[in-house]
């Protein structure tokens, strides 16, 4: 009996840093289908096992959704917490948040409804003091203190326990589900860290949100909860499918937007996304919404974030204030990305990167210092997204609301033309200068060593700059509206504009200049606000934004992010135009020493052993012989070591003389020769071949569709040469007058 009949640990398997063997990934799953179905006819026990493998799929699903909900929920809650710590404690009980400390408060007037004796700031719990210079000193001393230590600790847990709970993780997981390995960054300590740091580096007052990380977070779930499924332990074609999933329910859970979160997963982080894979993705999205919704952590019994009732039709005449906001919101993207880039790329190549909890202490300091003189850059970037995108009513008593004649209602009960008061024109000038603010220090906190999320960031920018034309173009309305463009639809009297509509397309314009969404932003955006009459504005601003952010630079902030840190992703959406051919780009060139290759059945065991420890190539051609060169297929490093190990310790007489057969049926052997190693079980049998006269362009094409990790070059049946993703990558960097050694891994 041979051996290599039962299957070897580890054979199959990956290095990390090495991408995955798509097409066989899914040829084993097809065989290992076929055989538990076939199997399913022969007995009660089998048909079971069928139906619960079959079944194993959406009770994943199932599993996932309610643990990226309740981890959301609870990221949420202890957020919400820990930024209000930084301006103040709840008496009544320290685990109230001060929204949360005045709600059952009897003594709170409407006017000062966030004033409750139970909250207590911190100058009156240190120095009896509520008011006046001395009180102020001490409060902006202990926000900015508080600021400190959550971003110390946040860096210090990610520095020290896990560096891959850093960042976004949107690049690396994009990079991930096309079929790269990196061991570890969907682990158990990155998903434990992740969270944590997520909570403390929100609360600290940061430029960031947590909305990209929870998509990290999400997808650690589901790579963890993998590992109870024997079907998606094994394949890690069937794993990614459920990462596709898992990102679905990240982002649905991260805006309380299930559809947008699957569209999200479509459109901008999956490679392969099968129709099965769309409707486990709506399962789990729709479970972990509901999971969160269950929680309610904001309290208002909705699961969006920004709720928002807008009584006041657009018309078409605004189309054009919301197409300059799509301007605005592709200059500010393609703006931030070569700035960021520019700032990360100095980060890694010179000594700054090195101090990442300098760095991390410096921005908060900064930011907590500018941020607090500023009631719009204090409070928290959703709560300040969530003022911006209300719509005045008599309730309201924000100073964007301060209009004149605010008390006197229409017959309907709705406000009238509203001209605006002091209060309006001192908010314009606060917005104006947290609008630079966070302009300015969004590029230096985004890829920092803590958890930093820019969807929110990203989406303040704009709302802030659609309030102020908001505003602007509602005064304008006010003081002329018998101008032509306001006379037709726009009478006396009438509230014919309203800001925070404008604030909403302007947070989709940024968003989408930033990340480059179309579709799914829209989506997200109408889930976000429940404002589904408005999907036109907001179409047509992602779309313009989308256009001015191309025509400046083509990349997204995650796709510039992958090229920055190398590694090896084909972008599905940018084409290859280029007249080159296979012969141009294989291995090895014209004049390079021949292609190092084994053959079927005349290499010793030694051999082998000494072709494995001269290259460091991740496989191996495998061909008749040297002078015929006719290929047979190939074998990859990793399985040829195993196979070798394992047949010296389990397999009698193998010596450093035995030959390795990789054919059917070995001749037989003289006696007293050592015994022979067949190795024909980890032989792939049917590599992925092209001619050498195939132009690159069908090259790059059958790279992308089918996830290879490598493509054989022969002509009339003889090998020539080989070509991996690598060198397809560098090949299309050399061809944008790029560095083609930027591409790091294998």
């Amino acid at each position: 009996m041979d051996f290599l009949e039962e299957p070897i640990p580890g054979v199959g398997t990956y290095d990390d840093f090495n991408t995955i063997d798509w097409v066989r990934e899914k040829s084993r799953d097809r065989d290992r289908h076929r055989e538990i179905t076939n199997k399913s006819k022969e007995s009660t026990w089998a048909l079971i096992h069928s139906v619960s493998d079959a079944f194993s799929g959406w009770l994943l699903m199932l599993l996932i959704g309610l643990l990226s909900g309740s981890l959301a929920g609870l990221i949420d809650i202890s957020a919400h917490w820990m930024t209000d710590l930084k301006e103040g404690i709840c008496t009544e009980g320290f685990w109230f948040n001060h929204e949360h400390c005045c709600w059952n408060s009897q003594q709170v007037t409407f006017e000062d409804r966030d004033k409750c004796p139970e909250w207590n700031s911190w100058s009156q719990l240190i120095m009896s003091m509520e008011e006046g210079a001395f009180a102020y000193i001490v409060n902006y001393f202990m926000y900015v203190l508080w600021a400190l230590l959550f971003a110390f600790l946040a860096v210090s847990l990610v520095k020290v326990f896990a560096p891959y709970a850093c960042g976004s993780g949107i690049p690396e997981i994009k990079t991930i589900l096309s079929g790269f390995i990196i061991r570890g960054y969907l682990g158990k300590w990155t998903l434990v860290i992740k969270t944590i740091t997520l909570v403390l580096a929100v609360s600290s007052g940061l430029s960031l949100g947590k909305e990209g990380p929870l998509v990290h977070v999400a997808c650690c779930c589901g790579n963890i909860l993998c590992h109870c499924f024997n079907k998606y332990r094994k394949n890690e074609a069937k794993r990614r499918e459920v990462l596709s999933a898992a990102a679905a329910a990240g982002v649905s859970v991260a805006f309380g937007a299930p559809i947008g979160g699957v569209l999200f997963s479509l459109e901008e982080v999956s490679y392969y996304f099968p129709l099965k894979t769309l409707w486990r993705s709506f399962f789990a999205a729709l479970v972990a919404a509901f999971t969160l919704r269950s929680i309610n952590p904001f309290g208002n019994s909705r699961l969006v974030l920004f709720y928002v009732e807008f009584h006041t039709p657009w018309h078409l005449f605004e189309l054009v204030p919301f197409i300059l906001l799509g301007i605005f919101g592709g200059l500010w993207g393609a703006l931030f990305i070569r700035t960021n880039i520019a700032w990360c790329r100095k980060r890694k190549t010179t000594q700054l990167g090195k101090y990442p909890v300098i760095e991390v202490l410096i921005v908060t300091a900064i930011t907590a210092i500018l941020a607090f003189p500023n009631e719009y850059t204090r409070m928290s970037t959703s709560e300040l997204i969530s003022e911006l995108f209300n719509d005045c009513g008599l309730l309201d008593s924000s100073k964007l609301c301060d209009y004149e004649n605010r008390f006197n209602t229409s017959k309907s009960g709705e406000l009238p033309d509203r001209p605006a008061g002091p209060g309006v024109y001192s908010a314009m000038w606060q917005l104006a200068l947290t609008l630079i603010l966070k302009i300015v220090i969004t590029i230096f906190t985004f890829g920092m060593k803590i958890p930093s999320g820019l969807f929110i960031p990203s989406m303040a920018v704009g709302a802030i700059a659609g309030r102020l034309l908001g505003v602007g173009m509602e005064q304008l309305a006010y003081n002329h509206h018998d101008w032509a463009i306001f006379n037709s639809w726009c009478s006396q009297g009438a509230d014919c504009i309203t800001p925070g509509l404008y604030a909403m397309v302007g947070a989709a314009a940024c968003l989408g200049g930033v990340t480059r969404m179309t579709v799914s932003l829209v989506v997200i955006m109408f889930e976000l606000t429940g404002g589904l009459e408005y999907i036109v504005p907001l179409m047509a601003a992602a779309m313009t934004s989308k256009w001015v952010a191309d025509a400046l630079g083509r990349e997204g902030i995650y796709d510039a992010h992958i090229r920055l840190n190398g590694y090896p992703f084909l972008e599905a959406k940018e084409e290859f135009a280029h007249k080159t051919l296979a012969m141009d780009v294989m291995k090895p060139r014209r004049n390079d020493p021949l292609l190092t290759v084994l053959t079927q059945d005349s290499m010793t065991v030694e051999d082998v052993e000494t072709i494995i420890s001269e290259t460091t190539y991740s496989g191996f051609p495998v061909v008749v012989s040297r002078e015929s060169q006719r290929l047979v297929g190939f074998v990859l490093r990793r399985d040829l070591i195993i196979s070798i190990e394992n047949a010296r310790k389990k397999q009698d007489g193998v010596v450093s003389t035995s030959i390795i057969y990789f054919t059917e049926h070995s001749p037989p052997m003289p006696p007293y020769t050592p015994p022979t190693l067949k190795l024909r079980n980890i032989l792939d049998l049917s590599p992925f071949t092209v001619t050498d006269l195939t132009p690159m362009e069908i090259v790059v094409d059958i790279f992308r569709k089918l996830g290879l990790r490598q493509c054989l070059v022969t002509h009339n049946g003889r090998l020539l040469g080989i070509i991996t993703k690598k060198d397809v990558l560098k090949h299309i960097a050399q061809m944008a007058n790029q560095d083609p050694d930027s591409i790091l891994f294998n």
